[in-house]
């Protein structure tokens, strides 16, 4: 581990090259997500790639050594929502539009059980979590490049990514707020490991995220960036020159908001924007008020909007309702929203769970404290923008969760590898037991967490 914490090219490599078919498949699938040639090349879309890469990793997953089935409660939450999308569906005011979009959330059912089952050693997870980086690293660079290309100014359409799940201005940004805190915890770990290079690379990600965000013109990502910089300097102590350093940037961040975006600030709740997402969360109140067990059914908002509320359709048309906890209300009833929020809590105390856990065993992967609170950063970025999008079925919390989960059980699995065994009295199982996979963890890397949180 402690050569990957160097991040060196090469000890990546060489450790990628060491790793099963299935782990291969799983990284490749996670660059298809973030990086779809095919999208951007048209030469290339000749084949559903990302279907294709998915069922190879089905297959090879049980030839895999490494892997293990996790026992995680998480799973129980997660199954249950597949089972009421697919009750809704069934029940749905337009069943034909509901099983239309059913591999929106299957793909990440599947996806969720895959990174927990096969990221199962640190190893693993760093190079997972590696590849992550630098995906969502091309991502924000050229969101900061095109936004400096601008002379900083404003446009109404912000900053497009790539086709697919981050082709729209605001879920562009919102993955960016998925990126730029575990790219900043991950960057303040490994500086005692590292190159400089290396350490200024991965804050450099986090400032063209940053940047990227700001760059956007979408208000509600823009203020969770605001909640994570605060979160942060709360949660970590930070030194005084450090808080100093931060406020400047933030200050710094503001004067370079074009004076149009700090005007639609100053118009939230009497601009068109704000008055369209207005009507659709009334609507999609009065929809889960008249339908509150399993709402109108998946992916029925905008249909059944259109038809009751024709006169109110904007841009000629009618869209989702611009907010995560409405949009799985209208989807799946309370049934559906009260798991959804479950899975939420789940996220949140299964990190926090990571770090007791790491600070009670020293044995546990060094860098998992410092992901665990950028996982935990991510979420609240992905609640606070998710109140002004529509994104509960893109990557953000999926991607998230299984991450989550993930570092949860090789945290769990080294603290039972490293426990004494007494004598005439057997070890109760950690959640998710290696099938052959272990791996050790020197006293050196301990102590050098222990410089590292120091240092931080």
């Amino acid at each position: 581990m402690e050569k990957l914490y160097t991040l060196s090219p090469k000890a990546l490599w060489q450790q990628f090259k060491q790793e099963h078919f299935a782990f291969w498949m799983l990284c490749f699938y996670l660059m298809l997500q973030y990086f779809d040639p095919a999208k951007i090349y048209q030469h290339l879309d000749l084949l559903p790639w990302d279907k294709i890469v998915l069922g190879l990793t089905v297959l090879a997953w049980p030839m895999d050594p490494r892997r293990r089935w996790v026992s995680d409660s998480t799973n129980i939450w997660m199954t249950l929502f597949l089972v009421v999308i697919i009750v809704s569906s069934a029940f749905a005011t337009y069943p034909d539009i509901s099983w239309s979009r059913w591999f929106d959330f299957v793909d990440w059912y599947v996806i969720y059980f895959l990174i927990i089952n096969l990221v199962t050693t640190g190893e693993r997870y760093f190079i997972f979590m590696g590849i992550f980086l630098l995906a969502n690293f091309k991502l924000s660079f050229f969101g900061a490049r095109t936004w400096a290309e601008r002379g900083f100014g404003f446009t109404s359409w912000g900053l497009e990514g790539p086709p697919g799940f981050f082709g729209n201005s605001s879920d562009f940004s919102s993955e960016m707020l998925m990126f730029a805190p575990i790219a900043f915890e991950l960057a303040l770990f490994v500086k005692p490991f590292a190159r400089r290079v290396f350490y200024w690379f991965l804050m450099l990600g986090a400032v063209t995220a940053a940047m990227s965000v700001l760059g956007a013109s979408s208000r509600g990502s823009q203020v969770g960036l605001a909640f994570q910089g605060a979160w942060i300097a709360v949660q970590r102590k930070l030194r005084v020159s450090v808080l100093i350093a931060l406020g400047l940037l933030a200050g710094v961040g503001y004067a370079l908001l074009p004076t149009a975006e700090k005007a639609r600030f100053a118009s939230i709740g009497k601009d068109n924007t704000s008055i369209q997402r207005l009507d659709y969360w009334r609507a999609g109140l009065k929809m889960i008020e008249n339908h509150p067990i399993l709402g109108v059914g998946y992916f029925n908002f905008a249909p059944v909007y259109a038809v009751h509320d024709r006169f109110k359709l904007w841009h000629g048309k009618a869209q989702l309702p611009h907010n995560i906890f409405i949009q799985v209300g209208t989807d799946s009833g309370l049934i559906g929203l009260g798991v959804f929020l479950m899975l939420i809590y789940r996220n949140f105390k299964v990190a926090k769970d990571i770090r007791r856990a790491c600070a009670k065993h020293k044995e546990s992967p060094a860098f998992a404290p410092a992901v665990a609170r950028g996982l935990t950063i991510t979420t609240w970025g992905f609640v606070i923008a998710g109140q002004f999008n529509t994104v509960a079925y893109y990557p953000f919390l999926w991607i998230n969760l299984a991450l989550t989960v993930s570092l949860s059980n090789i945290v769990t699995s080294t603290a039972q590898q490293s426990a004494p065994v007494v004598p005439g009295r057997q070890l109760p199982l950690a959640a998710g037991r290696s099938i052959g996979a272990t791996w050790s963890t020197s006293n050196e890397l301990s102590a050098s967490r222990s410089v590292h949180d120091a240092d931080a």
